[in-house]
């Protein structure tokens, strides 16, 4: 019940992240009935392309042994193992080439359907890989009754094609049985020829069947359920709430940075309470006002007490603030547009400031 229901929660498509991880531990779609069809096409291949000249050789061999028995001494130990290497060179040079195709057709089956990827837990020791329960599971599950109706079909189809081949051939096989091996064996190959070429057929609508259910099963069990699908927007985006806490950190750390700042400056521009900024402008070292801090409400009157604690002028222009305020940024020159309305602030603080010398 725990696993239907588990299955049943899952309604999400997999994400490209679940996707991207699963390809890389090795967990890909792989279809048994492809590399079948592979090793059954490259018998074809042998039977029609290479065969004819072996099974003539063979043939002749086998002539020459049969028909000249005394050619073949046995009688001690040595003649033995010398007529035992010679058939299996003759028998090797057979099947060498059939070898050689089978191994190519299995690797190139595999590398069709995923490129191949060394993934060293794929094969690590795993103790999950001999529980009971997931061998039942996979036994008794959708998948398990799928390999089995599918090797039923395979063997049900083989029976139907050496059945109804044998029985259109079989005169073709009892004629050539009083032939010369040659002979014989070219009709065994005929045979073979045609056996193979209606097991390639229906194998390789097999193989089409078991390619989209694999991939449709793999698919299915990547599937993610909305709770797996908020969890891993989290890992990677990072928890909202984490966020929102990691923001209000950096905007205190930034406040407290602007209030050391406020003693620096020359002068403050506000409006009575809603918006303060303060510039600091050094007559032959800065080449504009730069601001060094700004603030609306509770901060724009925590910058203005500072200011007064420390003797900073401090000039109310609503308009001008509140169009500052909109487009100005924290250690950054003021806009072009501000230079001459900051300029005449400016030369006012100097003034002051140079009467105040005169008078002392």
């Amino acid at each position: 019940m725990s696993d239907t229901a588990d299955k049943d929660s899952k309604t999400e498509e997999a994400t490209e992240k679940k996707v991207r991880d699963t390809i890389e531990q090795g967990k890909l779609p792989h279809s048994r009935e492809t590399a079948i069809l592979a090793s059954f096409v490259a018998i074809l291949v042998f039977t029609v392309f290479y065969a004819k000249d072996a099974v003539i050789n063979l043939g002749m061999f086998l002539s020459m042994f049969l028909e000249k028995p005394e050619a073949w001494p046995m009688n001690t130990e040595t003649d033995v193992i010398d007529l035992y290497k010679i058939v299996m060179l003759e028998v090797g040079r057979a099947v060498v080439s059939l070898l050689v195709l089978l191994t190519v057709a299995g690797i190139g089956a595999s590398v069709l359907q995923n490129m191949p990827q060394f993934v060293g837990d794929r094969i690590r020791p795993q103790l999950s890989r001999i529980s009971i329960t997931k061998g039942w599971n996979r036994m008794f599950g959708a998948q398990g009754w799928v390999e089995f109706l599918k090797s039923l079909a395979k063997v049900g189809f083989a029976i139907a094609v050496l059945t109804f081949t044998l029985s259109e051939d079989h005169r073709k096989l009892l004629a050539g049985m009083i032939t010369n091996p040659v002979a014989f064996g070219l009709v065994i190959r005929g045979i073979a020829v045609d056996i193979l070429v209606a097991i390639v057929f229906v194998m390789g609508l097999i193989a089409a069947i078991d390619i989209v259910w694999s991939r449709f099963h793999w698919k299915q069990d990547l599937r993610m359920t909305k709770q797996e699908v908020k969890d891993e927007f989290k890992q990677s985006e990072g928890d909202p709430i984490v966020k929102s806490r990691l923001r209000s950190l950096a905007r205190d750390r930034a406040r407290k940075r602007m209030m050391t700042a406020v003693p620096r400056a020359t002068l403050i521009i506000a409006n009575p309470t809603h918006f303060s900024i303060a510039l600091k402008y050094v007559r032959d070292e800065d080449s504009a006002p730069l601001v060094v801090a700004k603030g609306q409400d509770l901060v724009a009157l925590k910058i203005r007490e500072i200011a007064k604690e420390h003797n900073i002028p401090i000039f109310e222009d609503v308009t001008l603030a509140r169009s500052m305020y909109k487009q100005v940024s924290v250690d950054n020159v003021i806009p072009s547009q501000f230079y001459q309305a900051v300029a005449e602030l400016v030369r006012i603080v100097y003034s002051k400031k140079a009467e105040r010398r005169q008078i002392s």
